[in-house]
């Protein structure tokens, strides 16, 4: 038996369970307890889906797990390169010819 964690629920300890075993064919393979979603998707939608995995050779969760993957990185990759963009932005500020570290010392001096 192998200790796996259960985080997809609110269990306070691990428990030991068996080895999840694989019933279906194709590329699914469960290493360890996965969380087990219900998402509501148009039935002409799940078609063509149905219909594109059945091709690549790829499970339906496979495949969406992929896409999912694929659009966080998405996502992240946009976010950091606006980061990047808006931090290429920032011009120095002039403060007279003092640095700021000595203008930060000056006003901690003052209090």
């Amino acid at each position: 038996m192998k200790i796996c964690d259960l985080r997809a629920t609110r269990a306070l300890a691990s428990l030991r369970l068996p080895r999840m075993n694989i019933l279906t064919p194709g590329n699914t393979v469960y290493t360890r307890p996965v969380a087990k979603v219900m998402i509501s998707i148009p039935d002409k939608l799940l078609e063509r889906i149905d219909g594109f995995v059945a091709t690549a050779h790829e499970t339906r969760s496979g495949f969406l797990q992929r896409l999912a993957e694929r659009e966080l990185e998405l996502t992240e990759r946009h976010d950091r390169d606006e980061i990047e963009r808006l931090l290429d932005q920032i011009q120095p500020i002039d403060f007279g010819g003092v640095s700021a570290a000595q203008l930060i010392r000056e006003d901690r001096e003052s209090h």
